[in-house]
C-alpha cells in the first residue's frame, strides 16, 4: 500500500524493524512495521478520498469522526530515527518517566521518555493520537534530561456548608 500511495504522489512513511522469526525448519530475518496497521501519509484533506480508495487503506486516524494530523514533532522524530542506523523497535505506550532529549550523534534533537531494559537505555517515542510507541537504543552519555512541563491546574472552588449546630 505504501508504494501505491507513493506512486500517487503522496509522501509516505512506514517505519520497519528487523526481527528473527523461527519456523520449524529455519530462522529468517523479516522486516515488520513498528506501528502495525499504520502507514503515515503527508497530505491535505482534499485528497482524503484518493487515499481511502487505495487498496488496503481503511480510514484516516482521527478524533470524533474527523481526520486529525499527528504532531509534526512526533512524526519527525520517527523519521529521523528511521533514517539513522539506530535500532528501532515497538514498545508499550508510556506516558510517565523522565523526558529526555538526545544531544549528540545522529539522533540529535529527538525527544522522548527514558526507559531502561536490562543494561540498555532507550528513548521511547510516543505517537499520542495512535496511543502507540517505539523505542530506540541510546547511549546514556548522549541524552539530557528535559525540565518538567508545567501542567495547568484548574482552580477548584469548594462549597462549604456551615455546621447545622
Amino acid at each position: 500500500m505504501t508504494q501505491v500511495l507513493a506512486n500517487k504522489g503522496f509522501e509516505t512513511l512506514l517505519p520497519l524493524y528487523r526481527v528473527a522469526h523461527r519456523w520449524k525448519d529455519r530462522t529468517q530475518v523479516v522486516h515488520l512495521p513498528v506501528f502495525p496497521c499504520y502507514t503515515f501519509v503527508r497530505t491535505s484533506l482534499e485528497r482524503k478520498l484518493e487515499i481511502l480508495k487505495t487498496p488496503g487503506a481503511c480510514w484516516l486516524v482521527g478524533k470524533r469522526g474527523y481526520a486529525t494530523p499527528i504532531a509534526l514533532e512526533e512524526i519527525e522524530a520517527v523519521r529521523v530515527v528511521c533514517e539513522s542506523s539506530a535500532r528501532l523497535e515497538p514498545h508499550t505506550f508510556v506516558k510517565c518517566g523522565d523526558r529526555v532529549r538526545v544531544h549528540k550523534g545522529p539522533l540529535t534533537g529527538i525527544e522522548g521518555i527514558l526507559v531502561r531494559t536490562k543494561n540498555q537505555c532507550r528513548v521511547v517515542l510516543s505517537l499520542q493520537l495512535l496511543r502507540q510507541s517505539a523505542a530506540v537504543e541510546v547511549d546514556l552519555a548522549m541524552i539530557e534530561l528535559l525540565p518538567l512541563r508545567a501542567v495547568a491546574i484548574e482552580p477548584v472552588v469548594l462549597e462549604s456548608k456551615k455546621p447545622a449546630w
